[in-house]
């Protein structure tokens, strides 16, 4: 179906965004188990059941437009996942805490593209006339902000110095 207007690419990229958020779930658990540090763990366990809320209000968009959420594939986090996979879980690391700074810097990446399309979406609903779906829609950009928030916190507050170690 062709993309006529705003409505219709509002359409089209909430579906885009549940195929991101659900493609990124999986590796997401994947990462939190693959964690060595605690508090990395747990942000992570924290952000997947972010990730599940987001699925949830973004199905029930799509609910109110009459649209499959499943309605799109999103090439751009197939991409993210593969790369998240091989740079923080397939790698040879030397040491726990280089990996841990790995699996930030992944997830991070898929966040960020979380929080663009949710950006995107919640300026188009708003843009429609739709402002509760679009205030739903800046509380899970919200959520995922601080997601974002709490990595770079974990990676400045010590995951980074440790993965320094000795500089020969």
């Amino acid at each position: 179906m062709p993309i006529k207007n705003l409505h219709d690419l509002y359409h089209d990229q909430l579906q885009d965004l549940y195929s991101a958020l659900g493609q990124s779930l999986g590796i997401v658990g994947d990462l939190s188990h693959a964690a060595q540090s605690p508090e990395l763990a747990e942000a992570l366990i924290a952000g997947q059941n972010g990730i599940s809320r987001g699925l949830e209000t973004l199905a029930s968009l799509c609910a109110e437009h009459g649209i499959d959420p499943q309605g799109e594939h999103c090439k751009g986090m197939e991409g993210i996942v593969v790369e998240a996979r091989k740079h923080a879980l397939d790698a040879d690391f030397a040491d726990e805490d280089t990996q841990d700074a790995a699996i930030i810097t992944q997830y991070q990446r898929m966040a960020h593209y979380a929080i663009a399309g949710y950006g995107c979406v919640r300026t188009f609903a708003n843009r429609l006339g739709l402002d509760d779906q679009g205030a739903r829609l800046q509380e899970e950009l919200d959520q995922t902000w601080e997601g974002d928030k709490k990595m770079t916190a974990l990676a400045e507050g010590g995951i980074n110095a440790a993965a320094m170690g000795k500089v020969e």
